[in-house]
């Protein structure tokens, strides 16, 4: 299994801002959270964070974790992380969810779907795209 697969294993839990639990609500940090932690890699947790980062803040985070490398957004595929710009700043977490059809999907947690959903990497959201990082396998 790889953390496209613990990913899935969360749809429909609802949207909670902060949240970390399967079934009962997660934020798109959380489902990152709980995708690496299923995974037994380690991970930084974040807490008390706003509903909407800016300065950069989120982008640091994820630079930060020790399970995760960046690479060029154009090279992402399944299982790799991306990072959104929702409005101006890198502000959303999604996980590339590989090709279905021909055609990228991501899964994440999202306030605007209502919890985690699955769906097309399509124009707009693959507009959306800043930063891409691999998951590094545990040592």
């Amino acid at each position: 299994m790889d953390i496209v697969d613990y990913a899935q294993e969360c749809a429909r839990t609802p949207f909670r801002h902060q949240g970390r639990v399967k079934g009962l609500g997660m934020d798109c940090a959380g489902l990152l959270a709980y995708c690496l932690d299923r995974a037994g890699l380690p991970y930084k947790d974040e807490n008390g964070y706003g509903r909407n980062p800016f300065d950069g803040t989120l982008e640091r985070a994820l630079d930060d974790q020790p399970s995760l490398e960046r690479i060029p957004t154009g090279e992402a595929q399944r299982g790799d992380v991306l990072l959104m710009r929702l409005l101006r700043s890198p502000q959303h977490i999604a996980i590339h969810a590989g090709d279905i059809d021909g055609h990228p999907y991501v899964i994440h947690a999202s306030e605007q779907h209502g919890g985690v959903v699955t769906h097309r990497l399509d124009e707009v959201w693959g507009a959306r795209v800043m930063r891409a990082y691999r998951v590094r396998p545990s040592e």
